[in-house]
């Protein structure tokens, strides 16, 4: 398996000859190094409706149609787009060919901004919990510190959690390294954070406040191998 880094809150996991992208926000994302016309996964997992975690979803799914896996009320309003949805909800997990996806509880909003500037509910956000291969894949999307992170961490054994550090929307870094605590992930990773002015921070303060678990500061591109 390889998950890969890709700037914000992308991330690529690579199992089974299948390609998994999460949260897909390409476009006015300065910090990636990918294209969104050079993307063609098999699946995309989607944590909640905002547009910097939407992101590129609907082009990339009209291209080359994807199964899409979000928030129940997000596929709803992604499959009146036309794209190919699954809708899911806190606490449900589901087998697929590729993996098993569950999601989690996030402390955060979500609703998805159209071009008209009409904003349409997404319903709850939610963290994912993937698993393929033996591996265990926590991306908690946007959210906030809580203490429920300990019975995730209890009920799953994380080999890599991708935790916001941004601040001002999410966690910030020492919120982000209490979750650690709570999650005993074997690996952790720094995301959501630089890409906008409110959200401006040093992984490097981070990776101080993490003492007991390993910390991998990734740049766009990087690649786990699993």
């Amino acid at each position: 398996m390889k998950v890969s880094y890709h700037g914000h809150s992308i991330v690529k996991i690579e199992t089974g000859g299948k390609t998994i992208l999460i949260d897909p926000f390409i476009t006015g994302n300065e910090l990636t190094d990918l294209q969104a016309a050079d993307q063609s996964p098999d699946v995309i997992l989607l944590t909640h409706g905002h547009n910097d975690h939407v992101g590129d979803t609907i082009d990339i799914a009209k291209r080359c149609n994807p199964l899409i896996i979000a928030p129940n009320e997000l596929a709803v309003y992604l499959g009146w787009q036309g794209l190919n949805t699954h809708g899911m909800n806190i606490g449900g997990a589901c087998e697929f060919e590729f993996g098993t996806v569950r999601y989690t509880q996030a402390f955060h909003s979500s609703s998805y901004t159209t071009e008209a500037n009409e904003i349409i509910y997404t319903g709850m956000p939610a963290g994912i919990i993937f698993q393929a291969e033996g591996k265990t894949i926590y991306h908690a999307g946007d959210t906030s510190l809580f203490g429920d992170m300990a019975l995730i961490g209890k009920r799953n054994e994380i080999d890599v959690a991708f935790l916001p550090i941004g601040d001002n929307f999410t966690m910030g870094p020492e919120d982000a390294a209490m979750a650690v605590e709570l999650l005993q992930p074997k690996i952790v990773v720094p995301v959501h954070y630089d890409t906008f002015p409110p959200i401006k921070q040093d992984p490097e303060d981070f990776k101080k406040l993490v003492t007991a678990h390993e910390v991998k500061i990734m740049k766009a591109g990087d690649v786990l191998e699993m």
